[in-house]
């Protein structure tokens, strides 16, 4: 298995924005994604995409907290005039993940894949993809069963609410209500091709209440992170998906009663007047790793 990598807060950075890809380094995020997509204006994107070498020049960016800052890198739909070339930039650089936008079917990622493969990408270089599309959400559960196949690459599902209020017409409320099913639909299928799940944006980085109440629904529907756009919403992701104090203390309970020689073997255990199994243990194992990646 490879290491548990905390996901909490993922921060979109302009490739175009040299201000702000000079403040990585001093950002508690657990990643960023380097941007050439939307946040890049057409007439800058090939400029946008010349930058990727430089930024990965010196490899994995640790911020001043000690912590290496997982680096993604979102390229333009492959079937855009610049996805093809922005793929191959992405891939040269080796950075921990590439973003790729409109995935509608397991294609649109097997075809990246293959460009990775052809071009000799590590196996490190891992896929995300953006479900942002109603064709995405219809084939999501197909999509997500390439997570259960380490050839694929395919690790992470980042939810595009923008792009789905604009392609549904849905209303956008502040409490999402009509968005809650296709999020939580999103969330079951990562689960079942074992992928992290991140969330959507929340477009009014000045109404920080607002957000950190945005990112406890999306902690409580199963997220493990939240996508954001301005540093000023790290916090509150990064306090929102990380364990608290009392689940990380039932956690070690539940870890340290399996370990006992009396309980070698038995599927189910009593503790504290409940019943205790072996998924239980499980879930306490991933807590803690969880916590143990973030220092809780």
């Amino acid at each position: 298995m490879e290491p548990y990598r905390p996901r909490r807060s993922v921060l979109y950075v302009p490739a175009s924005n040299d201000k702000a890809l000079a403040k990585i380094a001093q950002l508690s995020c657990d990643a960023v994604i380097i941007d050439l997509e939307d946040a890049v204006a057409p007439a800058d994107k090939v400029a946008a995409r010349e930058k990727l070498a430089g930024i990965f020049a010196n490899g994995p960016l640790a911020n001043h907290f000690g912590h290496r800052c997982e680096m993604v890198v979102r390229v333009n739909a492959l079937a855009s005039e610049w996805g093809a070339a922005d793929l191959l930039a992405a891939a040269s650089c080796e950075p921990d993940g590439i973003l790729l936008p409109k995935v509608d079917t397991p294609r649109n990622l097997l075809e990246a894949g293959d460009v990775l493969d052809d071009n000799f990408a590590p196996d490190s270089v891992k896929l995300w993809a953006m479900i942002e599309t109603p064709k995405a959400l219809l084939n999501i559960g197909t999509i997500a069963e390439l997570g259960r196949d380490p050839a694929s690459r395919l690790v992470c599902f980042v939810a595009g609410t923008n792009d789905l209020v604009k392609d549904t017409g849905v209303l956008a409320t502040p409490d999402r209500r009509y968005l809650v099913p296709w999020l939580m639909q999103m969330v079951l299928a990562a689960r079942a091709g074992g992928l992290d799940m991140l969330d959507g944006v929340s477009n009014d980085f000045r109404d920080l209440e607002a957000f950190a109440q945005e990112c406890a629904e999306a902690a409580a529907m199963g997220f493990d992170g939240k996508t954001l756009i301005h540093p000023a919403q790290i916090e509150a992701a990064n306090r929102a998906f990380a364990p608290s104090t009392q689940a990380v203390a039932e956690a070690r309970l539940v870890s340290q009663a399996f370990a006992l020689p009396e309980n070698t073997g038995k599927g189910v255990i009593a503790l504290n007047g409940k019943m205790v199994e072996r998924l239980h243990l499980a879930q306490a194992e991933k807590l803690l790793a969880k916590a143990a990646a973030i220092g809780a």
